[in-house]
């Protein structure tokens, strides 16, 4: 399975419009691939939580259009990152999408872990309430979202459900970026499983990006990393890998706590 990391780089200057159109051409260009995935709130920035409730749009508004016709002319799955989506009764969620490669949305994810304390997001937005994999024709994807990536029993419940490649979209500041990589690796050696966890770069609200997009396997090797601008990460994954990790080291099967049966 071929999977593409489209580390885009969010410009203040730059329209919500403009940047939808950039990154959809982002996606057509990756035609090759079999999975392409976008980071965490690029239309308008993690940070820029001014600007949360003037660009918030329902499921199916303008990013949602475009990036099923992105997926559809590229003839891929398509992890559209996450946007400010705003539900019927007026509240946000920070969402993702995913498109199959005839620009059918497969699923979508609402953020549970909701960053920010007592300001931002933790106050602006709702909590999503609802794990979400997605089956490709090789793998399963478990979905998560940037500050998601701190709290393990989210993964561990993906897991669970089958998810055997782990997306984590994400804007996660350039002042932790230390914490981003150790974290990506910790989920993907504990589950066994792959995690393709992609950032943005650039700056929002004056906060600088950490970047550095990350292809982990599940022994916890890093199989590709990006440094801190626009880049986009293509990667061959070997989906067997995660059956053959579980069956050689099958520590999954020595679990004692939790709520689900183990593996």
């Amino acid at each position: 399975m071929r999977a593409s990391l489209i580390q885009i780089a969010v410009d203040p200057d730059e329209s919500v419009e403009d940047r939808r159109a950039r990154a959809a051409a982002l996606v057509v260009a990756r035609s090759g691939s079999d999975l392409v995935v976008l980071p965490e709130l690029w239309p308008v920035g993690a940070f820029a939580y001014t600007a949360f409730e003037a660009e918030a749009e329902p499921l199916e508004g303008p990013t949602h259009q475009v990036m099923a016709k992105a997926a559809a002319e590229a003839g891929v799955w398509l992890h559209a990152g996450s946007f400010v989506e705003r539900t019927d009764d007026g509240t946000l969620f920070n969402t993702s999408l995913v498109f199959s490669p005839e620009g059918e949305r497969a699923a979508f994810y609402r953020k549970i872990h909701r960053f920010g304390f007592d300001r931002g997001e933790a106050v602006m937005m709702g909590a999503g309430e609802e794990l979400v994999t997605v089956a490709l024709p090789d793998t399963t994807l478990g979905l998560a979202t940037c500050y998601d990536l701190r709290f393990p029993e989210q993964f561990r419940g993906l897991v669970d459900a089958g998810a055997e490649t782990l997306v984590v979209a994400a804007g996660w500041p350039e002042r932790r970026r230390s914490h981003w990589t150790l974290l990506a690796r910790a989920r993907a050696v504990e589950n066994q499983a792959y995690v393709l966890a992609v950032g943005t770069a650039g700056t929002h609200a004056d906060i600088p990006q950490a970047g550095h997009s990350i292809v982990v396997d599940p022994w916890g090797e890093v199989l590709a990393e990006a440094g801190a601008d626009e880049e986009v990460l293509t990667v061959d994954l070997d989906a067997e890998k995660v059956r053959t990790t579980r069956e050689q080291f099958p520590a999954l099967k020595g679990r004692r706590l939790g709520l689900a049966s183990p593996l």
